[in-house]
């Protein structure tokens, strides 16, 4: 079979956006998945987000979007090499919907293909109407949506159009080589090191701080550090938060990647509650470094996270996380047995190469 051409777009965030999140890695973990099948072209770095409801932005994301499929369609014309045989759109929905892709392949007359789409209908009344709308339209006018949570499946599945594909497509990443195996040293470290590394914003984010640091607040009494790598609006409250704690926290700010990876390699234990995660992607990173998680048990974390294999889930309040927490620090063993199931569970169910080998089935079997 000829190799496959792909058109590829993220609305909500270009690959190439200069700010780290973990929706620009997935973006660029799906490019790398996809040249397994064919060769895969960023069709648009066109960013279409209205985080405010605005009607007036949507206005201008639309006129821009409208030339965006004019200078795309010109191009195929005039350089056929180009013309794409599937189009695949990364992560659409109410605040960044794709006004781009559905078109196109209408025009052109391919499949269209969404990899995590959030239906949210009762966006289409209020100030996001009109994109909610557009995110709709785009979602069921998709042969194929792949989902990354099962909760976004049943919403895809529950109102789409009869005859569309859905699967899923559970999220990944490209595995560091195996960490080295934790033993005991003769002299225990007295201090386990906490690790959390999020993103530093109002709202989910910023929900998510308040309660680990009133988790922390029950567990002061037992030994503990944390280091928070993380930059943001939202870093002066946060700051804030922690500020009680006085040296048993650092503030790291933004890490580049291999900074990043010497803070896993240290760490004890992963801790970020994750309010309404669409999955994290620092879940995945912290148990391919042997290093285990705690997190909020939701339709989200519960997607990369199994509890009791790699990590731990808890219930929604403070005090639940606290005695997560407190049980794990006051079991050392556990705690290192937990990281070693880690690394097996990622490389099991959430690998690179797995999701490519996935993903061609899937695409191969659209234009066949």
């Amino acid at each position: 079979m000829t190799a496959l051409q792909i058109a590829f777009y993220a609305p909500l965030k270009p690959v190439d956006h200069p700010i780290p999140s973990g929706d620009r890695q997935m973006a660029r973990l799906i490019l790398r998945a996809l040249g397994a099948t064919g060769p895969v072209e960023v069709a648009s770095g066109l960013r279409v987000y209205d985080g405010a409801g605005d009607p007036t932005v949507q206005a201008r994301l639309s006129a821009a979007a409208a030339a965006e499929r004019d200078r795309l369609l010109s191009l195929y014309a005039a350089e056929p090499e180009r013309r794409p045989a599937l189009w695949l759109s990364y992560h659409v929905y109410y605040k960044a919907p794709d006004l781009i892709g559905p078109a196109i392949a209408r025009a052109l007359g391919i499949p269209y293909v969404v990899v995590e789409a959030t239906r949210a209908r009762k966006r289409l009344t209020g100030p996001w109407a009109a994109f909610a709308a557009a995110a709709e339209a785009a979602i069921e006018a998709a042969a194929l949506v792949l989902c990354v949570s099962a909760r976004d499946r049943q919403a895809v599945e529950a109102y789409g159009p009869p005859g569309q594909r859905v699967a899923m497509l559970p999220p990944f990443l490209d595995l560091p080589p195996a960490p080295e195996a934790r033993e005991p040293t003769v002299t225990p470290r007295l201090l386990p090191r906490l690790l959390t590394v999020a993103m530093m914003r109002p709202g989910d984010k910023l929900a998510s701080y308040r309660l680990l640091a009133d988790a922390l607040h029950l567990v002061a009494a037992q030994p503990w550090t944390l280091d928070i790598v993380g930059a943001g609006p939202a870093a002066a409250e946060v700051a804030a938060l922690f500020a009680p704690f006085g040296p048993r926290v650092t503030l790291h700010g933004a890490c580049p990647p291999d900074s990043l990876a010497g803070h896993y390699r240290t760490a004890d234990l992963l801790v970020w509650p994750g309010l309404n995660e669409a999955f994290g992607m620092v879940y995945l990173e912290a148990q391919a470094q042997g290093v285990p998680v705690l997190a909020i048990d939701n339709a989200g974390t519960g997607t990369v996270i199994r509890d009791g294999v790699g990590g731990r889930l808890t219930g929604p309040a403070p005090q639940e996380f606290a005695a997560a927490l407190a049980a794990l620090l006051a079991d050392p063993p556990a705690l290192r047995a937990l990281g070693r199931s880690a690394r097996a569970h990622v490389e099991a169910h959430h690998a690179l190469t797995a999701a490519a080998d996935r993903l061609r089935g899937l695409l191969t079997g659209l234009v066949s």
